[in-house]
């Protein structure tokens, strides 16, 4: 069973840095890729940066250059590096892991989220 968890949302100023992390288990057998989304009230969840199984990395153009996503612990842990965050940055903030191979079979986890609020 694959469970995904997300922790490190908390409240900073315009400018500072935050970093948050993504944990997911019963994956260690699978193939796997791994994304943050970003979701505000009444708007839909967008992209963020993904990695996928083979290292491959993708940010939204509003992120890049500021976030830096990676893995950790045999690819079971993500980790979304923050920088000179935003008020636009202020967000819910989900992990997303997409099963599609090895033991497992192809399927999608979301996690529950994390909240991140930027201050001006």
């Amino acid at each position: 069973q694959v469970q995904v968890a997300e922790s490190g949302g908390a409240s900073v100023q315009a400018g500072g840095s935050r970093w948050l992390v993504c944990a997911a288990s019963g994956v260690t057998n699978c193939r796997h890729d791994m994304s943050w989304y970003r979701q505000v009230p009444g708007k839909e969840r967008e992209f963020v940066s993904s990695i996928d199984d083979d290292g491959t990395m993708r940010y939204a153009d509003s992120v890049a250059g500021r976030f830096t996503v990676s893995l950790q612990h045999g690819k079971t842990m993500m980790t979304l590096t923050m920088n000179n965050l935003n008020p636009e940055d202020t967000a819910m903030y989900y992990c997303k892991v997409d099963t599609h191979g090895g033991t497992c079979e192809k399927a999608t986890y979301w996690g529950q989220g994390t909240q991140v609020t930027v201050s001006p």
